[in-house]
């Protein structure tokens, strides 16, 4: 079914390409949980050829949005059992707040430093009502999901990806962030 909203954000983006002309300025919402590497930006940046793009770029810490068993399963699975033993060493809550704002900094350098629009914001509290909200505001085309690989979240759909697919109404990509 689909909704008031979804109507109308599909002819915004509809009436913007009509012309036969690429839209001004292509966005994507980013959510990110580390800061992104050279190759992160490198790979975002070029998804679109040449066309001009703007992103708004959400980071929620890793140690603010799994739970730390989880995040072990999945080290391990990956065979990053030194990753699995420190997982409890990840700051969590009002710890993790100040490295992930110069996180957010230096991610949104990046992204200029190679030619894109970039603004964003840590992300506190409940990630994927954050994600909705700033889809509609920013009048988003898409949402890119750029995080480590979650084999237990993403095997019973309760990764970012697989839930914000249900809720915000544009295409949702999932990438995997290249490790540093």
């Amino acid at each position: 079914m689909v909704s008031a909203n979804d109507r109308r954000r599909s002819s915004r983006r509809s009436t913007r390409r009509r012309s036969g002309r690429a839209p001004v300025v292509f966005t994507s919402v980013l959510m990110i949980e580390k800061p992104l590497t050279a190759e992160d930006v490198d790979f975002v940046t070029t998804l679109h050829g040449e066309e001009r793009i703007s992103f708004v770029v959400l980071l929620q810490p890793r140690g603010d949005q799994a739970d730390v068993l989880l995040r072990a399963i999945d080290d391990v699975a990956m065979g990053e059992l030194k990753e699995a033993v420190r997982e409890g060493e990840e700051p969590e809550g009002s710890e993790a707040r100040e490295p992930a704002e110069i996180g957010l900094e230096y991610s949104l350098r990046a992204l200029r430093q190679a030619g894109a629009e970039a603004v964003g914001q840590v992300v506190e509290d409940h990630p994927l009502d954050k994600l909705t909200t700033v889809v509609e505001e920013a009048g988003a085309d898409e949402v890119i999901v750029l995080t480590a690989p979650h084999y237990v979240e993403e095997f019973f759909h309760r990764d970012w990806a697989s839930r914000a697919r249900h809720k915000v109404g544009v295409p949702v990509l999932k990438l995997f962030a290249h490790s540093e």
